[in-house]
């Protein structure tokens, strides 16, 4: 029901508080208020999933499947030493789908964190993931319809929560979809395809 849904999406929708970033933020979703002193914003980037950080198998969704992309997890601690917060962008339709759910997708997104901070790196700040698909649409995921990409609302709500400064962030996506949703949020968009995470992510950060 309604209830169990608001139960197990809120963690989407909850302020990730961090020691080092102050913001006043109102969480019209749950309508909470959050306090806190006002800090400078930060470059963030926006990562797609799957073609990005791990293999694309198709509907990914446990440990087991997980095939990381070369210089994934190099790429993650090079972007957290050089001050930039890290955020993961993706659809999921395989929630929509019936194939598995939310529960699952969270559970493998806190378990590649621990992989990141088991290589010696730096973990994911924060998590986005769109259950929605216009083929099963349902009343169920119906308010997740803009977040799914091309649309720009999982990049939206993490832009709501976290001090991030847009001028100098940007998103690595491997599908023109990915693109499409960084510049309908004014975010510069790249197109990983395929090889070395960590090569392209030097070459970007060289170039800005």
């Amino acid at each position: 029901d309604h209830r169990d849904l608001h139960l197990s999406i809120r963690r989407q929708r909850q302020m990730c508080i961090r020691d080092s970033y102050s913001v006043l933020v109102i969480d019209r979703k749950l309508g909470n208020l959050f306090m806190m002193s006002k800090v400078s914003k930060s470059p963030s980037v926006f990562l797609d999933r799957d073609g990005v950080l791990n293999k694309d198998i198709g509907y990914v969704h446990e440990p087991s499947q997980i095939n990381w992309i070369p210089g994934a997890k190099e790429a993650v601690a090079l972007l957290k030493n050089q001050g930039y917060l890290v955020f993961v962008v993706t659809n999921q339709s395989g929630i929509a789908r019936g194939l598995y759910t939310e529960d699952e997708v969270e559970y493998l997104h806190a378990w590649m964190n621990k992989e990141l901070l088991k290589s010696g790196g730096s973990s994911i700040d924060d998590f986005r993931y769109s259950p929605y698909h216009p083929a099963f649409e349902n009343e169920t995921y119906a308010n997740f319809k803009n977040w799914r990409k091309p649309g720009p609302g999982m990049i939206l709500d993490i832009i709501e929560k976290w001090p991030v400064d847009n001028l100098r962030s940007f998103l690595i996506g491997d599908r023109q979809s990915d693109i499409k949703a960084a510049e309908a949020a004014n975010i510069t968009g790249f197109l990983f395809n395929g090889g070395d995470l960590l090569t392209f992510v030097e070459a970007i950060l060289a170039s800005r």
